[in-house]
């Protein structure tokens, strides 16, 4: 009887821990997205360049759902912001790559925010482009943990600085590397529980830097030093991709963690692409048509996927393929492709369309372009171009004359969608100011100024500063948004010779105004960069850090002015920065 009653309670515990495990759930699937900057359609052997040496990219691609057509925006930002809100960009807030255009909303609904919601870790390694200030900081728009840079580019691939846990600290080593490492330690430490890696690469884009080892066996080749940096670096990249897939794998982690790979716009130079027309700032297929790759094993078969997506995808996709549960805040533009990556039959009867905007240009509707069906309709200044892409792929025949229905209808298509997207463009974009962040930088290159102040490189593009301050007369201007009121105390970062101190500025906001003189000279240097190529960015350079005073912030927009009296001949000097770190006392 004893014995019976023990072996009916075995009997019944070892039901009750089979039926436990049986509701028990699923660990949800964790997610890495990859995204590349500037790596073309045709920077992968996969893709019919049998110049490159990507055997990782293309083992990948082929063990991947591969989209055969694939569209993001003709610039950095743009993407980056379409990527992470499933909106196009023009209703996020973004609508070009610098002084202040590059900005998404900080109430945008991010990728992050929805992972966050659903109870993934976060982490971001490597380029933003999407605002450097808090709240638009990517530590407070649903990332965990970031390593990285905020603005467009970065100056120098080798023993740099990246910020670190709300700190900018010395690295030593390659960049993309080091973004890896970080990638992969915040994997190891999150190996538990879900997680969302977001690993945005600085490469291929320019400065044009790679470590020998990449750079040489395309030099052995006869290649140009151009060409032979860009594809060094993207063989880089496919290095450290194998790197991560390799400690994914390791980890036992590769059968329940989706792979997502793809770049943020086409080919920065010419070079070979598939025989696509348009390069990086066009909205031609070569310019907006890029890889995009989605490996899940077991969960996603390989092939081809003949339907055409987008960057706007990417959101909607996720939270149909992963079940995750989302509330739909602002409007999305794009449509969920799982069952095209489930192997079913999808209909999709929609456009995509383009749109390019240059800073420091009028924000119009072309260049622009409509892609449905078959048909590309290109918008340009000039006139229009249609094409057959299904016929026509490299875009050789210009049909909009032989077909004027066709070209009309598609032009009121993409006249309507303008109307709609840049309803709401708003141009006013203040840096805010926020006590969240250890510090504010209000560098040279968000400033507006007049007079003989210029840019050192010229464009004003991240990293440059301010040179050729001479006059009494010139103004260098903050426009501000205080999200945080309070005392701030003001650091200036400058380069002067002993010839240019002794001057006197001033810093000036709503009558209120810190007084001081530069009385120290030092000459900053230009950080040896190792450049294959002669350069389009500005240097990186050693700057010279003083504190100038406190202000008194006001809640609201606000503006800073800096001026200078008692100029001696050879000018004020130069000017990379005001830094704004929030009193204590």
């Amino acid at each position: 009887m004893i014995n019976f009653l023990l072996r009916s309670s075995v009997y019944f515990l070892l039901i009750f821990f089979f039926a436990c495990e049986a509701k028990s759930p699923e660990k949800k699937p964790n997610v890495i997205l990859i995204l590349t900057d500037d790596q073309g359609y045709g920077d992968l052997g996969i893709h019919g360049n049998t110049a490159i040496n990507t055997p990782v990219l293309d083992q990948l691609g082929r063990e991947s759902a591969r989209f055969d057509r694939f569209y993001v925006s003709p610039l950095c930002a743009p993407t980056r912001a379409s990527i992470l809100t499933g909106r196009y960009h023009l209703r996020t807030g973004t609508i070009s790559v610098s002084n202040g255009l590059e900005v998404m909303d900080a109430s945008e609904y991010t990728l992050a925010e929805l992972f966050k919601a659903n109870g993934f870790s976060t982490g971001m390694f490597g380029k933003w482009h999407n605002g450097q200030h808090y709240p638009n900081h990517p530590l407070a728009q649903g990332f965990d943990e970031f390593t990285g840079f905020l603005a467009g580019h970065w100056s120098n691939y080798f023993d740099t600085q990246l910020e670190k846990d709300k700190k900018t600290q010395k690295v030593e080593g390659y960049l993309p590397d080091i973004l890896t490492d970080e990638a992969i330690a915040f994997i190891e430490k999150n190996q538990s529980k879900p997680f969302f890696t977001y690993l945005p690469y600085n490469t291929p884009h320019s400065p044009h830097q790679v470590p020998d080892k990449y750079f040489d066996p395309y030099k052995k080749q006869g290649l140009s030093n151009e060409l032979a940096a860009i594809h060094g670096m993207v063989s880089n990249i496919d290095s450290n991709i194998g790197r991560l897939l390799a400690k994914v794998k390791e980890m036992g982690l590769e059968e329940n963690t989706l792979i997502i790979f793809l770049t943020d716009n086409g080919p920065n130079g010419n070079r070979y692409n598939a025989d696509m027309k348009g390069i990086k700032g066009s909205v031609h297929e070569g310019r907006v048509r890029v890889p995009s790759f989605w490996k899940w094993p077991e969960k996603i078969s390989p092939g081809l996927r003949k339907v055409s997506g987008a960057h706007i995808d990417i959101l909607p996709t996720l939270v149909e393929l992963l079940g995750l549960e989302f509330v739909e805040k602002k409007k999305l533009d794009g449509v969920s492709l799982a069952p095209t990556l489930r192997g079913e039959v999808q209909e999709i009867n929609r456009a995509i369309y383009s749109q390019v905007a240059f800073p420091q240009q009028e924000i119009t509707a072309e260049p622009g372009a409509i892609r449905k069906d078959s048909m590309l309709l290109v918008l340009l200044k000039e006139g229009v171009e249609l094409y057959d892409l299904k016929n026509d792929p490299n875009q050789t025949q210009n049909l909009a004359e032989s077909q004027p229905e066709i070209t009309a209808d598609l032009k009121a298509d993409y006249r309507t969608w303008w109307e709609d997207v840049s309803s709401d463009i708003n141009l006013d974009r203040p840096i805010p100011i926020s006590n969240e962040a250890p510090q504010i930088l209000l560098a040279g290159y968000e400033a507006t100024f007049s007079g003989g102040i210029k840019f050192y490189e010229g464009h004003g593009w991240a990293q440059d500063w301010l040179t050729n301050w001479k006059n009494p007369d010139d103004r260098i201007s903050w426009n501000l948004d205080v999200i945080n009121p309070g005392n701030y105390d003001v650091i200036l970062e400058y380069s002067a010779s002993k010839e240019q101190i002794g001057s006197e500025l001033i810093l000036q906001q709503s009558g209120e105004e810190i007084t001081f003189e530069i009385r120290e000279a030092y000459e900053g240097k230009l950080i040896p960069s190792p450049d294959r190529i002669p350069r389009k960015e500005a240097p990186e350079k050693t700057w010279k850090q003083i504190p100038i005073g406190k202000i008194d912030l006001k809640m609201g927009k606000t503006r800073l002015d800096l001026f200078a009296k008692n100029i001696s001949p050879e000018g004020v000097g130069e000017l990379y920065s005001l830094r704004l770190i929030p009193s204590k006392d």
